[in-house]
Formats: C-alpha cells, sequence, structure tokens
C-alpha cells in the first residue's frame, strides 16, 4: 500500500509556525524576563507593541502574497521555476520606486503602490512576452527574468551611483528590510492581499482546468488568453504590493509552492491554499531567527538577502527534477540571398572597430566642456592615461562577444548570455571579500575575482556533472549561484562600511583604475582565450546538432562541453574584472553578428568579437563624454543600450 502525503502540509505548515513562534517568543516575554514593564511610559513596551509585533506581522502577510504570487505564476505559465524574483516582476518594481523617488518623489505618498505595479506589469509583459514565444519552458522564461533583472539592476545602480546621497537610504530597504515602526503598512497590506485573495479564489476552477490540456481546456468554456491575463495580473499586484512596502524579498515564492508540492498538494486548489500558508510560516521563521542571531543589527540586515541566500541552493537541488529538452538552433531564414560573402561582413566589422577606437583615443571633451580632438603637447600624456582603458575595454568586450558566442550556440537559446553563466557574480564576490575581509591593493582584489570566478565555475559543473553537462542545467546552475552571491554581496554592502562603495563602483563596470600594466594583462588573456575558442571552432559547428548527431561523428560530448563552457567561464571572469558585472555586450555581439550573416562558428566568433570589443569602446566613450565632467562607467553604459537591443529583437523574433 503506497504512503500517501497528502496531510503533510497541514503538519508542516504547524511545524515552521510553532519553529518561528519559539524564535519570535523571546521578543515578546524579553520585557517581562528583565522586569522592565512599568505602568506608564515605557520604551520596551513601545518598541513591543511599535515595531517588533508590526514587524512579525508584516512577514506573516509578505510571506503569504509572495508565495501566493508564486503558485499562480506556476500554476498558469507551467513553470516548477517560475516566482516573482525569477522572472523579474520585483526588480522591475524596485527600478520604478527608485526612478520615482529621485525625479518624482511627490508621488510616492499618493500612489506608491500604484508606481511598484506598474514597474512590476511592465517587466512582466517583457519576460512573459518572450516566454509565450518559446512555449512558456522554464529554461526561456528563467533566462529572459535574468535578462530583465540585470537590466533594471543596472540602472538602479547608475542612478544610486550619480545621486548616492539622496539613494543611500533606500539601498537596504531595496534588498527587503522588514523592520517597523508602526502597524500603517502590515495593515495596509492585509486588506490589499485580502482583495486579491478574493479573486483568485474565483478563478479556482478555471485554473484546475488547465491541467488537462489547453485543447480540452477551451474545449470546456476555458478562455485561455483572458484567463493567462486575469492570474499573471493578480501575481503581478501582490509581488507590486510587497515590494512597495518592504522592498524585494527573494525565493519565497519558489520555495513555498515547492515544498507545498513536496508535502503532497496535487490539484491547483491545494496550491493555492498551503503554499501561502507555508510561505507565510517560513518567512517569519526566516526573520525571527535573523533577529535573534543578529541582535542589534538585525533592523540593518535586509531579510531579503538572507532568504535569497537560502533560496538559491533549493534551485539548484531542483534542477536534477526539471525535465528540459535540448533544443536545435535553427538558422535564420532569409527572404532573399546575401549577394556578398562572410568577408564583407567581418570587413565592415573590423573597420568600425577600429574607427571607434581612434574616436574613443582621440576625441572627447575639453576643460570648458566642448569637443576636442587630442593634439598638441599633452599627446603622449593623455594618451598614457587613456589608453590603457581603451584596450581594456577593447578585449574585455572581445571576450564577452566570443563567450556568448560559445553560449549560444551550445545550448541552441538566443538569451544565452556570458551573465547567466554566474561567473560574473562568483568574481564579485571574490573582491568583496577582498574589500571587506583582506583590503588588499588592486593585484590582490584582480587574484580574489580570479578565485571566485574559478570557485563558481567549478560548482556550476560539478552541480551539472550527473547530467553529462547538459546545457540548460549548467545555465541554470548559474542562475541559482548567481542569485546567491548576490544576496551575500548585499548583505555585506548594508553593514555601512564605506568600502561598500568601492564595492558599487567596482560592480558598475568603471575602467578609472586601469593602468597600462593591467590593460596589457587584460589584453594578453583575451588573445589567448579567444584563438583556444577558434580553434575549437569544428565542435562549435556540430553539437548545436544535438547530442545524437555529435557522438555520431566521433565528439566526446561531456569532454567538448566541459571544454567550451570552461572557456566561456574563463573569457567572463577575465572580462568582468575590468568592465564589472552588469553588460549585455556578450548578449548583443553574437546576435549582430548573425544578423550580418555570419552564422558559421568561425565567422561568427570573429564578428562577435569585433562587435563586442567596439560596442565596450563605444560604451567607454559615451560614459566619459555624455555627461561631462562626470563620468559614467562602461559596463553600466553597456547595460542601457542593451535593453533596446532586447526589445528589437523580441519584436522581429518569429
Amino acid at each position: 500500500m503506497a504512503l500517501r502525503h497528502d496531510n503533510l502540509g497541514p503538519g508542516l505548515v504547524v511545524f515552521l509556525l510553532l519553529c518561528g513562534g519559539c524564535v519570535a517568543s523571546w521578543f515578546l516575554i524579553q520585557p517581562t524576563l528583565w522586569g522592565t514593564v512599568e505602568p506608564g511610559y515605557d520604551i520596551e513596551r513601545m518598541v513591543l507593541y511599535y515595531s517588533t509585533l508590526p514587524r512579525l506581522a508584516t512577514a506573516l502577510l509578505a510571506g503569504a502574497a509572495l508565495a501566493l504570487s508564486g503558485a499562480l505564476f506556476q500554476q498558469v505559465l507551467r513553470n516548477p521555476l517560475a516566482d516573482p524574483t525569477t522572472l523579474g516582476v520585483s526588480a522591475g518594481a524596485n527600478l520604478a520606486l527608485v526612478v520615482v523617488s529621485l525625479f518624482m518623489p511627490g508621488l510616492l505618498g499618493a500612489g506608491r503602490d500604484l508606481v511598484a505595479l506598474l514597474g512590476s506589469a511592465a517587466a512582466a509583459a517583457i519576460v512573459v512576452g518572450f516566454g509565450a514565444r518559446r512555449g512558456f519552458s522554464p529554461y526561456s522564461l528563467v533566462l529572459s527574468g535574468l535578462v530583465v533583472s540585470l537590466w533594471c539592476g543596472g540602472l538602479s545602480a547608475i542612478l544610486t551611483y550619480l545621486n548616492q546621497r539622496y539613494l543611500a537610504s533606500l539601498f537596504i530597504w531595496g534588498a527587503g528590510s522588514l523592520a517597523q515602526q508602526s502597524w500603517v503598512i502590515p495593515l495596509s497590506l492585509a486588506w490589499k492581499i485580502a482583495g486579491v485573495a478574493i479573486v483568485c479564489a474565483l478563478v479556482i476552477r478555471p485554473l484546475s482546468l488547465l491541467d488537462l490540456g489547453e485543447s480540452s481546456s477551451s474545449s470546456l468554456g476555458v478562455k485561455l488568453a483572458r484567463l493567462r491575463i486575469l492570474v499573471v495580473g493578480c501575481a503581478v499586484t501582490l509581488a507590486a504590493f510587497v515590494t512597495s512596502a518592504v522592498g524585494v524579498i527573494g525565493f519565497i515564492g519558489l520555495v513555498a509552492p515547492t515544498l507545498a508540492r513536496l508535502s503532497g498538494a496535487r490539484r491547483p486548489v491545494q496550491m493555492i491554499v498551503w503554499s501561502p500558508l507555508i510561505g507565510a510560516a517560513l518567512l517569519f521563521l526566516t526573520d525571527s531567527v535573523l533577529q535573534l542571531l543578529a541582535g542589534g543589527l538585525g533592523d540593518f540586515l535586509p531579510t531579503g538577502a538572507v532568504t535569497a541566500i537560502f533560496g538559491s541552493p533549493l534551485l539548484l537541488a531542483l534542477l536534477p527534477w526539471l525535465k528540459v529538452r535540448h533544443r536545435i538552433q535553427q538558422a535564420v531564414v532569409r527572404q532573399r540571398q546575401r549577394r556578398w560573402s562572410t568577408r564583407v561582413p567581418a570587413t565592415v566589422a573590423l573597420a568600425g572597430m577600429l574607427v571607434i577606437v581612434a574616436l574613443s583615443l582621440f576625441v572627447g571633451r575639453g576643460p570648458g566642456g566642448g569637443w576636442t580632438v587630442l593634439s598638441g603637447e599633452f599627446l603622449h600624456d593623455i594618451l598614457a592615461i587613456r589608453a590603457p582603458k581603451v584596450f581594456a575595454a577593447l578585449g574585455s568586450g572581445a571576450m564577452l562577444g566570443v563567450a556568448g558566442s560559445i553560449l549560444q550556440r551550445l545550448t541552441g537559446n538566443e538569451m544565452a548570455s556570458p551573465e547567466v553563466l554566474g561567473i560574473s557574480a562568483g568574481a564579485t564576490f571574490g573582491v568583496a571579500i577582498a574589500l571587506f575581509a583582506v583590503a588588499p591593493g588592486f593585484a590582490g582584489q584582480f587574484a580574489f575575482a580570479v578565485t571566485g570566478a574559478i570557485m563558481v565555475l567549478a560548482v556550476i559543473l560539478l552541480s551539472s556533472r550527473r547530467s553529462n553537462f547538459a546545457p540548460e542545467r549548467v545555465l541554470l546552475a548559474g542562475i541559482a549561484l548567481s542569485a546567491m552571491v548576490d544576496a551575500v554581496v548585499g548583505v555585506l554592502s548594508s553593514t555601512g562600511d564605506p568600502r561598500a562603495v568601492l564595492l558599487m563602483r567596482w560592480m558598475s563596470g568603471s575602467t578609472y583604475l586601469v593602468d597600462g600594466t593591467t590593460a596589457s594583462v587584460e589584453v594578453a588573456i583575451g588573445a589567448v582565450l579567444i584563438a583556444l575558442a577558434l580553434a575549437a571552432r569544428r565542435w562549435l559547428d556540430i553539437l548545436p546538432l544535438g547530442a545524437a548527431p555529435s557522438s555520431a561523428v566521433g565528439i566526446p560530448l561531456a569532454c567538448s562541453r566541459l571544454a567550451l563552457f570552461g572557456l566561456a567561464g574563463l573569457m567572463t571572469a577575465a572580462a568582468t574584472l575590468t568592465v564589472g558585472p552588469l553588460s549585455f555586450v556578450g548578449l548583443m555581439g553574437p546576435h549582430l553578428a548573425r544578423e550580418a550573416g555570419l552564422t558559421r562558428a568561425l565567422p561568427q566568433m570573429v564578428g562577435a568579437a569585433l562587435i563586442g570589443g567596439g560596442l565596450m569602446v563605444l560604451a567607454d566613450l559615451i560614459g566619459r563624454t555624455a555627461v561631462a565632467p562626470y563620468q559614467i562607467p562602461a559596463g553600466l553604459v553597456s547595460a542601457l543600450i542593451g535593453a533596446p537591443f532586447l526589445m528589437i529583437l523580441l519584436s522581429r523574433r518569429q
């Protein structure tokens, strides 16, 4: 007789609530134990009534709302990895609030929830649009969500970097802070969540019919498009309300439905009932433990970052049970034949790159703000400062372009890029450890960044070894580790240490500290790694066809994938050291090369290297001259350029 797990859900909720209650009870009985409760005005009682209790109530409400949002996303999109974090919904709300806080602060008092809702809706529309064109596959949806999150994070970083005095207070809140000083936020959340929950209860029956399949549910009268819009709208609204109130709380929407499913919940009504209860209990327990362990620093450590640290390992643990299929990369169908060979676009790309490099070296802003061409007695002195930055950006962009070509050809997914691999996040983690624990010079930070990148790459490959280094497993493992590393960096940055400003400057992709030696090393590393990639062109021509054809012609599948992923990881790590972890050059370079007719591996990598290097040098030039005498880091400029390119690519994709 098989053992049934249908009754594990209530037990799990009770267990989590009991654990959280035991921890939280310390805050409730502490004033009594110390004998400080007195008639009249009592500071301990005031803190209990207006800070501790509202915070615990906020944790319960926010956890329930995020878990319900994740359950709705997973049910309507048929995606076990969908939640407000992986789909970029929370990041979109956070960006909208940052923009309004800086440029239109008056709107926050009257329509803070509306601002967050508009940001979440825009992010959700982009990500769901990607997913709809690819069958709502878990792989493509999570990749699209990560790209949107990267862009929203990049723009938020630019605004924070340029307006630190005004936006510094938003940093801890943006990472998910549950600290409260009154009952205003929990009471406001309560009635908003209740209203959305009523709508969710009305759509449970048609949502249950989706399990029968699209054709069967349509024959029973379900309006699929209308149902998807309504359910996604409810999920986005819940995430926007929570983000507007407490910031970004990560992975509760992923963990809670997963625990509900593992506890026996199978039908949509069970998921929608038990997921919010588990989410509320889980966030309640997490925040209670955080307050107990952090002590007086509990109000300054973002709970959202802590939940991401625990949620990312769960995403890694789910990978073996995620069923994905390899996708064969299809060539772009042309209505007319090209009149030129591959040499023509490669020559044009080379000429364009040389022109951009020359402009970046010799054109700039003068002391009065006007455009000047470099000449005269200060020519050599200024070139000695400007040339290392230009050539470091050139080498980094070329490596990112080639790494993007490798990833897109291996995975068969046009959304793959070096940022997705998580190596740049590992390099960021290494620099954070160097700054906060060791504080070495630039050479030491370089060594720590390489070590962190290699360690993350090793973990990714080890976690994907059982699947024979399947591309989807590798990329999703990179997403999980990237989120976890970003959360750790967020916790370090929230301590208020002045070194957090240095870390933010490095993450923005600044070339300010690049000197001649660093640029020479960067260019040399890029030349060696790109040469190795070009030597593997035969593997990259055959592996996109699938596992069976590759094995039939004698290609060692596991070894070749391991070598190519490792090569892409090393190039990403080396490039990240100069241009930071936020860049879309690895996405734009291969696509522009393919649109120019460079479809084979060798010409596409050459074209992607030229285009990627030219784009990064152009981003450095724009960042140096656009708002002179101020400078915007090249990495952030390239991230902003990537968003319009992404929209154009989406509109043209059939």
